[in-house]
């Protein structure tokens, strides 16, 4: 049904005295129980101007409390609809919804058939207790809390690493749970090891003892990838790389036709490059910007590439030679990079691929990759997340995850979402977990994005998320953007999102009829954020 504002009279002054605007009643129907919220009391015109010092010794005021509809309640057991199935009628009773029920609320949203709250079998992940309220935990199904995607937000200090750590920690409670997690500064590497696999990339300073250094080889990368790391510049950069790493993926194809592992092109004929093209399907594979090639013959190559077409055979080399010249220095100073060591100086190391099957077929929960030695130069840390990202939504396109979902968690996404990189003419977007918040739902794939900086991420991404979990926001454009992604949050919700507590969280989302501010419990094995303590470093 529809959501309606209604005015129905509360009795008693004490209602008027103790009420908030986040208040909760129940309304006693005939034939089932109405969830609603307390919106607004006040006295009539008239009564307002025989208020009194002596107002608590007088019982005739009669307030006016004015509710709003949000859901409608089972009387047999309990479970909770957004919508009005039945509307009151005049005279029906109002009562105070107690805490223990609204903490259970998010638990009570339509419940699996056949299952209720108590229900030993029902799977929920307790992430703490209402604020205000008795020490009944909040629960959450984890199909309301993933099933659309969920985004943690607030500023720093507010407490959403902690909150990350507390999901990751109640998921991993359960047999077949699954939690990938991209740590962007390495503070969760305090994650529980009896559930937790840790890896990181390059050799970052502060690291889980039993962490292990891992690769993601070029065979991961695709040609966008490649164009983000070199940005070649202006109007012939552009096309020479491209047409060298379409040479390159020829030259892996056919070996026997170019033992020297590049297209030979300076004053050579054609012959043997279109016996190449012409054998099996190379003229398509070529094309393909997932095919593999060498890079670190791309320099060779390119220089390959910069000649004359003299129709059967190609000529002397072109003064494009001498346009590309700094893309040579590019690409040599990409490739000898210590931010991506990981990625072209690897032969040791186990792959980034392997490791993700094996950890699919195992007892453990969480895969944990910390990138907090990735550097931003060359946009190395974008560039490799997004290639993970990729990595695991082409595994979930293959049904993969049908039956076996996956939790992907981002920290510090601002960073990830949205990205553009590269010259206007050779630009490439990085995309993948945008996809992944678009469509990995229908293949088992759920994201849960952790940032301070919601503005930041696209409108188009976070209005994806059907959970919000939103910790303490003190700037006007991040409660804006928080307004707009979710509907069900109005400004008198949003109000309230400054003044929270550390550790407290405002949790919105299609599947909860109300904004509930839940204290988060701490976790277990909390993350390593904690600032430096000035009271111990700095003496007098």
């Amino acid at each position: 049904g529809d959501i309606r504002y209604i005015a129905m009279q509360v009795s008693g002054l004490e209602a008027l005295q103790g009420a908030s605007l986040t208040d909760s009643g129940l309304i006693e129907g005939q034939q089932c129980l109405i969830l609603a919220r307390l919106m607004e009391v006040k006295l009539s015109e008239k009564e307002k101007f025989e208020i009194t010092s002596n107002i608590n010794e007088r019982d005739n005021y009669h307030p006016i409390g004015f509710v709003k509809f949000l859901g409608t309640i089972a009387v047999h057991n309990l479970t909770i609809e957004a919508g009005i199935t039945f509307y009151p009628r005049l005279g029906d009773v109002v009562y105070s919804a107690p805490s223990e029920f609204i903490a259970s609320i998010p638990e009570l949203m339509n419940l699996p058939e056949g299952l209720d709250s108590s229900h030993d079998k029902l799977v929920s992940l307790a992430l703490g207790k209402i604020t205000g309220g008795t020490s009944s935990p909040v629960k959450v199904t984890p199909e309301k809390l993933f099933g659309r995607h969920c985004a943690v937000l607030g500023s720093t200090g507010g407490g959403k690493s902690w909150t990350v750590a507390k999901i990751i920690e109640e998921c991993a409670k359960f047999k077949g749970a699954k939690i990938i997690i991209i740590d962007a500064t390495g503070e969760f590497r305090s994650l529980d090891e009896s559930y937790t696999r840790h890896y990181h990339l390059n050799t970052p300073v502060l690291k889980n003892p039993n962490s292990i250094e891992i690769a993601i080889p070029p065979t991961d990368f695709v040609e966008s990838d490649f164009m983000a790391m070199f940005n070649p510049a202006g109007r012939v950069q552009g096309p020479k790389l491209r047409e060298a790493m379409k040479s390159l993926r020829l030259a892996n194809l056919a070996p026997d036709l170019f033992p020297s592992g590049i297209v030979e092109k300076i004053q050579n004929s054609k012959e043997n490059y279109r016996k190449a093209m012409n054998r099996g399907r190379n003229s398509s594979l070529v094309d393909n910007p997932s095919q593999e090639f060498d890079v670190s013959k791309l320099v060779k190559q390119l220089v390959q590439e910069c000649c004359w077409d003299e129709g059967d055979r190609w000529g002397k080399a072109s003064p494009d030679l001498g346009y590309c010249s700094s893309l040579f220095t590019r690409i040599q100073s990409v490739i000898y990079s210590s931010s991506l060591r990981s990625v072209f100086n690897n032969a040791s190391l186990e792959k980034f691929g392997s490791i993700l099957e094996d950890f699919l077929r195992s007892s453990d929960n969480v895969l944990r990759i910390c990138l907090s030695d990735v550097r931003y130069e060359f946009n190395a840390r974008e560039i490799l997340a997004n290639v993970i990202g990729r990595r695991l939504l082409e595994s979930a396109r293959f049904e993969n995850f049908r039956h076996q979902p996956i939790l992907a968690v981002l920290d510090e996404a601002h960073n990830f979402l949205g990205r553009k990189i590269g010259e206007d003419e050779e630009f490439a977007r990085l995309d993948a977990f945008e996809l992944i918040a678009k469509e990995g739902r229908k293949y088992g794939l759920h994201i849960c994005l952790a940032t301070q900086r919601p503005r930041d991420i696209t409108e188009g991404v976070l209005s994806q998320m059907g959970t919000l979990l939103v910790h303490r926001l003190t700037n006007d454009n991040d409660r804006q953007v928080v307004e707009r992604a979710c509907g069900e949050i109005d400004r008198s919700a949003a109000s309230f999102l400054p003044n929270l507590k550390q550790g407290e969280l405002a949790l919105v989302g299609v599947d909860f009829p109300i904004p509930m501010t839940i204290q988060v419990q701490p976790p277990a094995s909390p993350p390593m954020s904690d600032s430096p303590d000035f009271q111990d470093l700095w003496t007098r």
